[in-house]
């Protein structure tokens, strides 16, 4: 835990944590739908108030990290230097991820979502509409960039392809996982992966996007 934080931030994180621990203990023991919020709640030692205070739907519980990745790779697009395309920003920081699957508690990490997923309509509803609010964002960004209410069709379609390569990527690797797959392996596998679902994209998205230098004001 980070020592230059407050003992108040500390004390959150650490609350964050011991929620998020003990759902997810709940959650591989039982499924998520048989656990409730109360029952996570004392499993944690707080009241259903603070857990939600913390995540506020039992859904967040698996997905608040998901949440963080969509959003890093909105983050990127529009902090893309000057010259980089919408389609470089999104598969760098989709890159940038996997090294972190070579890391041996990753594999069980995310055979424990496949499987919290695969065994909850509930978690699938909630995935497909993150998703499609992360799909939506992302056009809205890139069609703002673009400064023309014509390109907003267009947008939707890129936000659509990058946000489609991406999930297919996730697909992939929690199948390879299911299989046994992990450590460096699963880390090389899904390197390889990105290169063949982006490169589609690469040959038709290659320049799109490229960010232009900002105008200079005259006087």
């Amino acid at each position: 835990m980070d020592s230059t934080l407050g003992l108040r931030e500390r004390k959150k994180l650490q609350t964050r944590q011991s929620i998020g621990e003990a759902a997810l203990k709940l959650f591989a023991e039982r499924g998520f739908d048989a656990v409730t919020v109360a029952e996570i709640a004392r499993a944690a030692d707080v009241s259903e108030a603070t857990v939600f205070n913390y995540f506020p739907t039992k859904e967040s519980l698996v997905y608040s990290q998901m949440q963080a990745f969509e959003a890093s790779l909105l983050d990127a697009v529009a902090t893309r230097p000057e010259g980089e395309s919408v389609l470089e920003a999104f598969r760098r920081v989709v890159r940038d991820g996997t090294p972190r699957l070579g890391e041996p508690e990753v594999g069980d990490v995310i055979a424990l979502a496949g499987r919290l997923v695969g065994g909850s309509a509930a978690l699938q509803a909630r995935e497909r509409q993150i998703v499609a609010e992360y799909t939506d964002r992302l056009a809205q960004l890139i069609a703002a960039e673009g400064g023309s209410s014509a390109l907003e069709g267009q947008a939707w379609v890129v936000a659509n392809a990058l946000m489609g390569a991406q999930r297919q990527l996730v697909a992939f690797v929690r199948a390879n996982v299911q299989e046994g797959l992990t450590g460096p392996p699963l880390a090389r596998a899904a390197r390889a992966e990105i290169k063949r679902l982006f490169g589609p994209l690469e040959r038709g998205l290659a320049s799109y996007g490229a960010k232009r230098p900002a105008a200079r004001r005259q006087g």
